[in-house]
């Protein structure tokens, strides 16, 4: 199984599912082992999702909300490292994939250098942050992973989200208070100004009012540190930037209204169940539906009130960015939970349980199991499908578990996301990096505190929820 998995993440995109897949057909046929259940419901949800998504996106829905971002970002320059991560957070979980966070970088970064502060701070920070929104999103793909395994326990959505978007919240705080802190400003950075004298990148107004105060301070007899502190006061409160504006097709507002309105509705539905349909049960007993068939119903329908309002065609649908990397991820969330399903089920004695006496003997080892599969996975909902059933399994209790569930922000552990790449290349300064040791880089650091802050938070928040 371990060596599908690794094959798979070899491949990228597609194979890790495709890999699964095989994996299953090796332990079923060559190891005769009975097939897992395939996760169907999961699947079908993370289908319905990006197929409301791609038809907002084709609207411009996509565009209007990077907008409403962009806004938020450059509105609060000075509390940039505080206010990009959150919004990071947010957005990502409003929209249930970490793709509209790619949008984000740019401006981030501008609104960060234009101002003369070390774009590594916001940039890094926000990058780890995005991913807390997927544990906090009701519509993430590892949502859907989640959802199947922890409701059959009698935990369902409403309660996910209760510990962990509260949790998320303080792990953002605590990632941007320790962020503020780190690197050195930008004068003070060789690295930067080697950039700056190679031409790689220019000095922006500020920096170069601020380099000048500088110099008029050291000149009448100050220190370089009270010169620094003296000319970052000055020059950064005096000088106005230039906002980036983000254009929005004309039905952008629209369809980002009725996404958002879908998902609401789910939350709704998932906070009050007798909202939701009643039938009789086998013991003729009447049971509201399913969230995953809440879930379902209510993307697939607002993918096509999306369509019909904003006049979008089918076929535009179908181009959309959004609905490849969903379906990459439908694909990878499929074939791994059905490997994971057979693996497990078919090994409860030789391996799940004595795991399952580990985690039990110390639970923050599902923590840390979480977070070394999601870094060597890159995946959140692979990981989910592999590890939440052991721990399960081995009788912990869900609210337990789910506070530890956001471990997932492990993803970043290696530099191999594209919100990592992208955050590195687009900021010219060189205060964003990665090193040659593969698992020290600029998101490290925010990475250990998200993750920290996260489990700990959770674990408290989750005494009080039921």
């Amino acid at each position: 199984m371990l060596g599908a998995i690794v094959l798979g993440v070899r491949t990228g995109g597609i194979g890790l599912g495709l890999w699964g897949v095989f994996g299953t057909l090796v332990l079923v046929f060559i190891f005769r082992l009975p097939p897992g259940s395939p996760p169907v419901d999961a699947f079908f949800i993370v289908i319905a999702v990006i197929t409301a998504a791609a038809a907002m996106q084709a609207a411009g829905g996509i565009d209007y909300l990077v907008s409403i971002a962009s806004k938020i970002i450059q509105a609060n320059p000075k509390r940039l490292t505080y206010v990009a991560p959150l919004v990071a957070f947010a957005f990502t979980a409003l929209s249930g994939t970490s793709n509209i966070f790619f949008a984000l970088i740019p401006v981030i970064y501008e609104t960060a250098y234009r101002n003369g502060q070390r774009p590594e701070r916001s940039l890094a920070a926000s990058t780890v942050t995005s991913a807390l929104g997927i544990t906090s999103s009701p519509v993430s793909a590892a949502m859907a992973a989640y959802l199947v395994l922890a409701s059959p326990l009698g935990f369902g959505l409403t309660s996910i989200l209760l510990i962990t978007v509260p949790a998320a919240i303080v792990a953002c705080i605590a990632t941007s208070f320790i962020q503020q802190r780190i690197g050195k400003e930008l004068l003070d950075d060789p690295v930067y100004l080697k950039h700056v004298e190679d031409g790689t990148v220019e000095m922006t107004p500020v920096l170069v009012a601020e380099k000048k105060a500088r110099e008029d301070a050291i000149a009448g007899g100050a220190s370089p540190a009270d010169a620094a502190k003296q000319a970052r006061k000055q020059t950064r409160s005096s000088i106005a930037t230039e906002k980036i504006t983000q254009d929005v097709p004309k039905n952008g507002r629209v369809s980002a209204a009725i996404f958002v309105a879908a998902i609401l509705a789910v939350v709704v539905m998932g906070f009050f169940p007798n909202l939701r349909p009643a039938f009789p049960d086998a013991n003729g007993d009447l049971q509201p539906i399913g969230m995953s068939t809440v879930i379902q119903l209510f993307m697939f329908s607002a993918a096509l009130i999306i369509m019909l309002v904003c006049k979008v065609k089918s076929g535009d649908v179908m181009k959309q960015s959004l609905l490849a990397s969903g379906f990459v991820a439908a694909v990878a969330l499929f074939g791994i939970a059905w490997m994971a399903s057979t693996f497990i089920n078919a090994n409860q004695e030789t391996i799940v349980e004595p795991l399952g006496g580990l985690v039990q003997t110390a639970p923050i080892l599902l923590a840390v199991a979480l977070f070394l599969m999601a870094g060597l996975t890159t995946s959140q909902s692979a990981t989910t499908n592999t590890i939440i059933p052991i721990a399960i399994g081995a009788g912990m209790p869900i609210g337990v578990i789910t506070a530890m569930w956001p471990s997932l922000v492990g993803v970043w552990f290696f530099p191999a996301n594209g919100s990592q790449i992208a955050a590195v290349e687009t900021d010219l300064t060189g205060s964003t990096h990665l090193t040659s040791v593969p698992i020290w880089h600029s998101f490290t650091i925010p990475m250990l505190v998200s993750w920290v802050s996260v489990v700990a938070a959770g674990l408290v928040i989750q005494l009080f929820v039921r």
